[in-house]
């Protein structure tokens, strides 16, 4: 059986949270960033492009993935993470790729088409 290999260089790690626990998620997302030097973005209070809860992008590259997902998932309480590469497919990256942390959500996956 033949593997396919991908190099994928840069993930995103969503945060999906609430009105009860975003504060929680801001500070996680802090927390992250300072441990890790990670990229993280804007705060939504809105559903967000393909995402249907309030989130949060934290950008990840294989040199702190692992150590950045693995505190996350240590200390994530409620909330539900979504992560996936950046291929540059991103329906592939939203589908085939991801992985779900919590309850899988349903993605609006229209803006891809």
């Amino acid at each position: 059986m033949k593997f396919k290999e991908h190099n994928f260089k840069t993930y995103h790690l969503h945060f999906y949270y609430n009105e009860s626990n975003i504060e929680y998620a801001k500070s996680l997302g802090q927390e992250i960033k300072k441990l890790y030097q990670v990229e993280l973005g804007r705060f939504h209070e809105r559903p967000v492009g393909p995402h249907p809860m309030w989130s949060v992008q934290l950008t990840l590259d294989r040199s702190n993935l692992y150590d950045a997902l693995s505190f996350s998932i240590q200390n994530r309480e409620d909330l539900i993470f979504f992560i996936h590469p950046v291929s540059g497919d991103d329906l592939k990256d939203h589908t085939d790729y991801a992985t779900w942390v919590g309850e899988k959500q349903e993605l609006d996956l229209s803006i891809f088409h």
